[in-house]
């Protein structure tokens, strides 16, 4: 029994596939090319655990494609070359299915390893279906991003992750032979962050540490045999999510020794440290915003040194950055302006832009109204005038709300000076 759970539980067909309805539902937008074998390239985002792997295999599996899998961990481009030259040498034999290559974290990938890529898909000698963690648009070149399709994949609900739980319990060879009574999941919810690889191995440890012939799954069970069994720091997967977690609420938290710590941890598990200084770069934003602007000027310079000088320089670069933003004031007003702002859009749809402010280039526009009874601020007195910038059904409506600090009550009371018939702030 050396091939873990969640391996033997991989599912093989769409029909075993858990989640991911928006994508390989009755209604999916990939299922009927799957079953049509209609494959594209195309780059599979999501966190960990949530079937990225799974999903390449099945679509290989029901295209009836050759399928070869490569780790951006520890392949090259030569690896990626001997591939492409096996699917040439087959004359002609896939020129209908060419085979699919299925390249795991390929955000690891350097920019000469994504270029070797790019001929091979561009002639359709391969079908690149690449899996990542990270956000594509920062991670894979823009030549080869253009050649894919690119698919999101969402973190599993709670009973998608209870649904797997029951389903190794009745169906895997080796756990349906024990009598397993599953009273609690919130532990093993918890500890798995999401992540049902994660999950069912963690659920796997539970089972094979007890002795008895009947195990009752319990929170408190879970909890101490998992606590015998610590899980070191893995950038690919396991406590990947939890790690630069605690390492952003330590920063929000304003704890500076904390948020160091987190960070050592990282550095010496060998995460991507272009990784850590693009997590930094939005909570500067998120977390700090108008109480501390200079905050994301910081973050930003650290993430461009950080690309320039590399290790092991580069992590007291990172460090004075994260101290900086421990010790610096808090604000998430402008991500909750946003948030709010987003939602608003959603609810309210495409709202009729105001007369007053539309564009006016050619004589019929102006005729029509565009661009009447606009005040061009900078002929008035402190280059302000009362006018009204949204959609007559949105109007009134306060969207930023200056957090509570030195930088954001100068930004409130400058707002309530000049809107205070019109906003409340």
């Amino acid at each position: 029994m050396n091939i873990p759970l969640a391996e033997r539980l991989r599912p093989k067909t769409l029909e075993d596939y858990v989640s991911q309805s928006h994508l390989v539902g009755a209604k999916g937008i990939l299922t009927q090319h799957i079953k049509q074998g209609l494959i594209a390239s195309m780059l599979l985002w999501g966190p960990p655990g949530t079937g990225k792997t799974s999903l390449a295999h099945i679509i290989a599996h029901t295209a009836n494609r050759p399928f070869y899998t490569l780790s951006a961990i520890n392949s090259g481009v030569k690896d990626i070359r001997d591939v492409i030259t096996k699917a040439k040498q087959n004359d002609g034999l896939f020129t209908a299915k060419n085979p699919i290559l299925f390249i795991d974290e390929i955000h690891r990938f350097s920019k000469s390893q994504q270029d070797s890529l790019l001929q091979a898909v561009e002639k359709g000698w391969i079908t690149l279906i690449g899996a990542t963690t990270e956000n594509p648009s920062f991670e894979v070149i823009p030549a080869l991003l253009s050649r894919c399709q690119v698919y999101v994949l969402k973190a599993f609900e709670k009973e998608d992750l209870e649904h797997l739980l029951h389903r190794a319990i009745a169906k895997d060879r080796f756990i349906s032979k024990k009598n397993i009574t599953l009273a609690e999941t919130n532990a093993l919810l918890r500890l798995s962050g999401g992540d049902a690889r994660k999950l069912l191995n963690i659920f796997e440890l539970v089972v094979n540490s007890s002795n008895t012939e009947a195990t009752t799954i319990t929170d408190k069970l879970v909890l101490e045999k998992v606590q015998n069994n610590t899980l070191r720091y893995d950038k690919t997967g396991e406590q990947h999510y939890d790690i630069i977690s605690a390492f952003i609420k330590s920063i929000r938290g304003s704890d500076p020794n904390a948020a160091v710590y987190w960070l050592a941890r990282m550095i010496e598990g060998g995460e991507d440290l272009k990784f850590i200084a693009r997590r930094l770069l939005i909570l500067a934003s998120e977390d700090i915003g108008n109480a501390n602007p200079t905050a994301l000027v910081i973050a930003n310079s650290t993430f461009q040194a950080v690309a320039t000088v590399g290790y092991p320089e580069s992590r007291i670069i990172l460090s004075q950055c994260v101290t900086y933003l421990a010790c610096s004031a808090k604000s998430n007003a402008a991500y909750i302006a946003i948030e709010m702002a987003q939602q608003a859009v959603k609810n309210t749809g495409d709202l009729s832009v105001p007369l007053s402010l539309r564009n006016a280039p050619t004589k019929l526009m102006k005729d029509l109204g565009y661009g009447t009874d606009y005040k061009y601020a900078h002929k008035h007195n402190n280059n302000f005038i009362n006018h009204e910038f949204l959609p007559e059904e949105l109007k009134h409506t306060t969207f930023y709300n200056p957090g509570d600090n030195p930088r954001e009550d100068a930004l409130r009371n400058f707002l309530k000076q000049r809107w205070k018939e019109k906003y409340k702030y």
